[in-house]
Order: structure tokens, then C-alpha cells, then sequence
């Protein structure tokens, strides 16, 4: 689905302040509801004055005028989420919580809260809350919210702590403890040449990073970023996927913010940032600290962050579990194959499996020119040169800080499964040698709660990936492999079909090179390959 061509576009609200310049506020929600095709209900908590150069007065919404709002718009529009941003009272802290729990007896709503607290517009600070109101969302709206998203300093201030006296994870395990069932500490009030956002939720845990930009017109960038999150919650992705795209839309919009007064000028959301390879970002695994040659690492490649090269052709990749079927695909022109062994844990385990690497390399050394990966078992695919190490997220994450320093540094080559925006993110951040996208198709070689990514998100991680990708999971026809190739995938995975009865490789291939010669299809916004939760998405 084109996400501007929805004909029912889902409906969000955003209860919120005014910016009588235009940058912050409600103005900033709309324009990044805007990106992702979404009717945004705009509720106004609180009348601002200000412009570039700062805020001089705020004037917060006697509880009838909001509450009349949120009423009128719970008997005709209803949201499948609602974003808050300046509510400046607590009189609106408390009739949003009335008309949301009235809403949530009939069907699943999530709140996405975006703590304003402050303003530093102009490079002069404003505190719009006071000690109520932060008790106000402490004991009622961080309870009932899905996703909060404040910055270092409103967590510190949510939590009665001096300036940098704690870590972002850590703050977010205190945040957890006051309710809220996801959190994301922007990175936006940090000096590092990275902008890094820590996230914490029930998919995934870990800093998502993206270049920092030298951009002077930057207003309204927080509104921006909890806006597309809750706008992408609304189109049925799982909060980790839902913050990927945040931080993509967030990022392209500062990229365009531009003058508008004297002082920092609007950011500008706009729906291209989802085809932008640039703004694709990478993630670590968990909350283990970041090491400086891993920053290094990262700065490196999103500088050079571009779509993989479409000549990037690895054919067909095999995968199978028997050593002596690996000789069999490599004499019948199979140049990537991959030997999967699940074994039980026994005495003689290690030395089956040497032994049965050992074959498998046999088999494709000489003049096939093909590349043997082993799956899982790191340690003995280090014992034989030349061979690939295939790796699911699972796999990877299990690994000790050591053991993945190891396998970075060692030299080997790297395979990465992915199924979700997040889980491409922290893919990237390895830069291995190809990321597996998939299942394309449903597939019963493995249970997994992931759902079909269909031909439309295969094409987008081509371009958006930065790397080699393998399609993987229900090829079982000629025709899917072709499909496959049309989208500009390095290769297209066959498990099950190798198998089946009849099964004819050389048709395979030359579906590959039909394939490929095929003008690619038009691009799409990626849609959800993870069922949101009750609350995650109507």
C-alpha cells in the first residue's frame, strides 16, 4: 500500500500546544502526520506566543475547552492513537485520561506522551511545568502510555535527577517503573558527532544512530519525532519498527528545516523519507555500552551510507543440512550454499560437525569457485578458511561482548538474518558481508511469529539495506525466484524446494537471469511484518 493513497487514512489525535510561529507544536504534528498519510485531529491543550527567537507567553486551555474537544472528537473521529505534546495544565492531563479511558472500554487506543517541558528556542530556556504537573504525569498519563519519548533532560527532570548524573538506559529502566511500557531518551540535546536515541521496548533494546546534523533550523524536531512514531504505530507497526521510522522521518526532516525569522527555523517532514537510503539508521544490541571503534565503525558507514550496488549478483543460495548434498549443488552450479546443522548437544556433537564441515569444504574447493557458509557454529566455521559464518539476531545477541569483537575484527564473512525494521538496523550496524530478508513467503521450514514481507518490503530492503540482501523463506517456484531478482536482491534463497519432486535447478537459473534483466518494481513504504500488540495499534 502507498501510504498517500490510502483511501481511509487511520485517524491520530494530537493533544497539544499551538506555535504562533509556525514550528513546534501542533503545526510540526500535522506536517509529520502528513509524511505517513494520516488525518491528524488537532486538540489545542494550550495557546503559545512566540516565534524563532523564543517563547514569551503560554497560555494553557481552562479543562471545558479541552475536554469539549476531546468529546466532539470521540463521537465522530475516533484515533487508534493519541499523541501528547505541550498540554500545559494539569486540568488537561486529566481530561485527556477521562475521554482515553472512555475510549479504551469500547477498543485499543495507544497514548504516545511527548513530554514538553521546555523550550530553548532562540537559545533561551522556558519550564512549562511545575511540580503538579509533573506529579500529574508521573501518577497518570506515564501509566497508561505505550510510548513515552522525552529527551535526557525532561527524563532527568521526571525523575528528580541532577544534569548527567545517569546513564539513558538506566533512566529508562526507572522510567518502566512509573508505568510506561515503552521508552526512547532522544539524543538530541547530546553532543556527539552521532545522534543517538536510546530505545527501550518490548521488541528490542538498544541506540538507534544516524549522522548529526549541522543544521541551524531545528524546531519543532522533538514534536516531529513522537508524531511519526505515533503516526507509524497507527499504521500497524510494532513500537520498535514505529521508532525506525521516527528516527528516519525525524532526520530528513531536520535535513530540510529552513529559515522562517531570525532565530531556528521549522524542521519540514515530508513523505520521501521513506525511499532515503541516508536516513536509514543502524542499532546495537542491547545496553551494553557502545565502544569508541564501534562509533568509529558507524560514523564511517553512514557517511558513505548509499543503496547497495544493484550489480551485486550472488545467484541462487542453497541451504541444506546434509554434508554430501553440497558437492551435489555445487557441480549442479549453485555458487552459495550453506550447511545447516542442528545437532543434539552429545559428547561426539563437535567432531560430526568438524567432520561434516570439513566434507562440505572439500566439496566446494577448486575450480566451482563456490563459497560454503556454516550456520550458527562460529567457532568451527573459524577453523576453516574461507568459509562464511550465517547468523541469526538470536545467535548474534546470545554472543559475549568478546566473542563479538572476535568475529568483527577476525576477518570472516558475515551473514545476517533480518525480519523487521529493527532488526535490518542492527544488521546494518555489523556491515556484514549480505543481509537475509525474509520470510518473502509464508514458510513451515520454521515456526516464527514474523509475517510474510512480500515482494513490496523485499524491494524496499534492497534500497534501503546499504548491503548485499538475500531473499529467504518460501521459494519454492521458479516464477518467486525471478520476482526475486527483479527487486535487485543479491540472491534468492532455496531451503524446501530443493527437495521438492522434480525439482529442476537449471530452471531456477534462468529464472535468476530473467529476473534480473527485469526493470525493478515501483517502490512502496515498508508495511508490517510483526503483529502489533493490544494497545500497539488499532
Amino acid at each position: 500500500m502507498n501510504w498517500l493513497n490510502d483511501p481511509r487514512p487511520p485517524i491520530i489525535w494530537s493533544v497539544a500546544g499551538t506555535d504562533s510561529g509556525g514550528g513546534a507544536g501542533l503545526s510540526a504534528d500535522t506536517r509529520a502526520a502528513a509524511a505517513f498519510g494520516l488525518h491528524l485531529c488537532p486538540v489545542v491543550a494550550a495557546v503559545t506566543a512566540q516565534n524563532s527567537c523564543g517563547v514569551e507567553h503560554v497560555f494553557a486551555l481552562p479543562r471545558e475547552q479541552v475536554l469539549a474537544q476531546l468529546r466532539a472528537l470521540a463521537v465522530d473521529q475516533r484515533p487508534s492513537v493519541i499523541k501528547t505534546g505541550l498540554l500545559g495544565s494539569v486540568d488537561a492531563v486529566h481530561a485527556l485520561c477521562e475521554v482515553l479511558d472512555d475510549l479504551r472500554r469500547d477498543w485499543p487506543v495507544s497514548l504516545v506522551v511527548d513530554p514538553v517541558l521546555g523550550a530553548s528556542a532562540g537559545g533561551s530556556a522556558s519550564v512549562f511545568a511545575n511540580a503538579s504537573l509533573l506529579r500529574a504525569y508521573r501518577e497518570q498519563l506515564l501509566p497508561r502510555a505505550q510510548l513515552i519519548t522525552p529527551n535526557r533532560r525532561e527524563a532527568e527532570l521526571f525523575l528528580g535527577l541532577a544534569p548527567r548524573s545517569q546513564s539513558r538506559p538506566w533512566m529508562a529502566k526507572q522510567l518502566f517503573a512509573l508505568g510506561a511500557q515503552a521508552v526512547c531518551i532522544t539524543g538530541g540535546d547530546d553532543e556527539h558527532d552521532l545522534a543517538l536515541d536510546w530505545l527501550d521496548c518490548p521488541q528490542a533494546s538498544g541506540y538507534m544512530a544516524l549522522p548529526r546534523l549541522a543544521q541551524r533550523h531545528h524546531h519543532g524536531s522533538g514534536c516531529t519525532f513522537a508524531s511519526a512514531a505515533a503516526a507509524a504505530l497507527a499504521r500497524g507497526f510494532v513500537c520498535a519498527d514505529a521508532l525506525i521510522l521516527a528516527k528516519m522521518a525525524t532526520w530528513v526532516a531536520v535535513r530540510e528545516g529552513h529559515a522562517a525569522g531570525a532565530g531556528a527555523g521549522p524542521v519540514r517532514a515530508s513523505a520521501g523519507f521513506v525511499f532515503e537510503p541516508a536516513a536509514m539508521p543502524v542499532m546495537s544490541f542491547g545496553d551494553e555500552p557502545i565502544a569508541a571503534d564501534t562509533l568509529r565503525r558507524w560514523a564511517l558507514l553512514l557517511q558513505a551510507q548509499a543503496p547497495a550496488k544493484q550489480c551485486a549478483d550472488l545467484g541462487l543460495y542453497a541451504i541444506t543440512e546434509r554434508p554430501h548434498r553440497v558437492a551435489e549443488l555445487a557441480a549442479d552450479g549453485i555458487k552459495q550454499i550453506q550447511l545447516r546443522i542442528k545437532l543434539a548437544p552429545t559428547a561426539n556433537a563437535a567432531a560430526e560437525l568438524r567432520a561434516a564441515i570439513a566434507e562440505a569444504q572439500t566439496a566446494v574447493a577448486g575450480p566451482l569457485g563456490c563459497q560454503l557458509w556454516i550456520n550458527d557454529h562460529w567457532r568451527l566455521a573459524l577453523e576453516e578458511p574461507g568459509v562464511g559464518l550465517h547468523l541469526g539476531q538470536e545467535d548474534w545477541a546470545s554472543l559475549s561482548a568478546d566473542e563479538r569483537t572476535l568475529l568483527l575484527n577476525v576477518g570472516i564473512k558475515l551473514g545476517i538474518s533480518s525480519h523487521s525494521l529493527w532488526e535490518l538496523a542492527r544488521a546494518r550496524g555489523l556491515s556484514p558481508s549480505y543481509i537475509a530478508c525474509g520470510p518473502v513467503w509464508p514458510t513451515s521450514t520454521k515456526q516464527m511469529p514474523w509475517r510474510p514481507q512480500g515482494l513490496g518490503n523485499l524491494a524496499w530492503w534492497v534500497r534501503m539495506a546499504g548491503r548485499p540482501v538475500v531473499a529467504i523463506g518460501g521459494l519454492l517456484e521458479a516464477t518467486q525466484v525471478q520476482a526475486c531478482a527483479a527487486t535487485g536482491a543479491a540472491a534468492a534463497c532455496l531451503v524446501r524446494a530443493l527437495d521438492t519432486p522434480g525439482a529442476d535447478l537449471a530452471q531456477f537459473r534462468a529464472a535468476w537471469k530473467l529476473g534480473r534483466e527485469q526493470a525493478a518494481p515501483a517502490l512502496l513504504p515498508p508495511q508490517p511484518s510483526l503483529s502489533a500488540g493490544p494497545f500497539e495499534a488499532a
